[in-house]
C-alpha cells in the first residue's frame, strides 16, 4: 500500500522546571538558520489535490518534521485560548506558554528553512480534545510530546546532510523536555518522565517510524500528506 495519511510542587521545583525548558529553547537558538536556503532535488513541492506531499531525501524528512511541529504549534495556541488555562495554575500557565513559544518557534523555523520547498499549512481538528479540561489537555499534550520525540528518533538515521542532523538533534532535546515537564505534571514527583513506556532496558528511548507518526497524527490532522517518498 502507498504510504499516505490515512500539582505546585513549591518554588524551588517550580523555578528548576522552568529553567529546565529555557534551556531547551535556548539550544535551538544557538543552532542559527543552518537550514535557511535548503537546497535538494526538490526545490518546490507540488501540492497534492486536497493535500500535501513532503518530497523525497532530507527536504522530505524536513517538511515530514515542519507538518509535526505544526501540529504541535497548533494544539499549544488552542490550550492558551481555552478555560483550562484561563484557571491554570501560576506555574503551568508559565509552563504551557514556555510550550507554545517553543513549537511556535520551531514551526516558523522550520518554514523560514524550507522556503519554497514547504509544504502548506496543515488543517487541524481538536474536537477530541476538552480544552476546558486538564486531564484531557494534559493527555494530549503527553501524546503529542511523546509522539515528536519518538518520530525524531526515528527519522534521525536516513537525515543525510550532517548540519541538518545537528539541528534535528538540538529539537528533538527541547521536545524531550517538554515530555518531562509533561509526564511531571501529571505523575508530579514519579519516575514517569522516562517510563518503561518510553525507555528500553538499554537506557535508549524509543523510535517510530514514518507511517506509525502519521498515522497517529491523522487523528488530528484533517489535511491529506502524501510521503510515499520518505524512506519505508
Amino acid at each position: 500500500m502507498k504510504n499516505e495519511l490515512i500539582k505546585p510542587q513549591g518554588l524551588v521545583k517550580n523555578a528548576n522546571r522552568r529553567q529546565f525548558l529555557k534551556t531547551g529553547s535556548l539550544s535551538v537558538a544557538a543552532a542559527g538558520l543552518f537550514l535557511v536556503g535548503c537546497n535538494d532535488d526538490d526545490d518546490m513541492m507540488p501540492p497534492m489535490d486536497g493535500g500535501v506531499k513532503l518530497g523525497s531525501g532530507d527536504i522530505g524528512i524536513l517538511n515530514y518534521a515542519y507538518a509535526l511541529e505544526q501540529l504541535e504549534a497548533a494544539f499549544y495556541a488552542a490550550v492558551l485560548t481555552g478555560s483550562y488555562f484561563a484557571n491554570a495554575s501560576a506555574e503551568e500557565k508559565t509552563i504551557m506558554g514556555d510550550l507554545e513559544k517553543h513549537e511556535r518557534a520551531h514551526r516558523e523555523f522550520f518554514k523560514a528553512a524550507l522556503g519554497d520547498a514547504a509544504i502548506a499549512d496543515l488543517e487541524v481538528n481538536f474536537s477530541a480534545i476538552d480544552f476546558s479540561n486538564r486531564t484531557s489537555v494534559l493527555m494530549a499534550a503527553k501524546t503529542f510530546e511523546d509522539l515528536g520525540v519518538a518520530a525524531y528518533n526515528g527519522a534521525g538515521q536516513f537525515i543525510e546532510n550532517v548540519d541538518y542532523l545537528v539541528i534535528a538533534g538540538k529539537i528533538v532535546s527541547v521536545e524531550a523536555r517538554h515530555a518531562a515537564a509533561i509526564r511531571d505534571l501529571i505523575n508530579p514527583g514519579s519516575a514517569d518522565f522516562a517510563g518503561d513506556d518510553l525507555i528500553d532496558a538499554n537506557g535508549l528511548e524509543r523510535t517510530l517510524n514514518f507511517t506509525q507518526v502519521l498515522t497517529a497524527a491523522s487523528a488530528y490532522v484533517t489535511t491529506p500528506i502524501d510521503f510515499s517518498q520518505l524512506p519505508s
